[in-house]
């Protein structure tokens, strides 16, 4: 019933801001998975594997712009598909 459509790879860098240039459309047709030193974060706004950060919103904070103030968090980062 359901087509099942090929995911593809992950990138190194992946941003949810869609003027970022880092923004991958086709990725966020699947949902995503980030691991930040093995524990499973839902509020990440921007990866990046080789570098190992996160970045997160900051509470309800946003910039000028309407963007959340994020903070970037170093680890081992992870990604994958659902």
């Amino acid at each position: 019933m359901t087509e099942g459509k090929v995911a593809p790879p992950l990138p190194d860098r992946l941003s949810v801001d869609a003027h970022s240039p880092h923004h991958l459309a086709a990725a966020f047709e699947h949902e995503i998975g980030i691991r930040l030193n093995g524990k499973e974060r839902v509020d990440v706004e921007e990866y990046c594997i080789s570098e190992g950060w996160v970045k997160v919103p900051v509470g309800r904070a946003v910039d000028r712009k309407g963007r959340p103030l994020t903070i970037k968090l170093k680890g081992k980062v992870e990604a994958f598909y659902k």
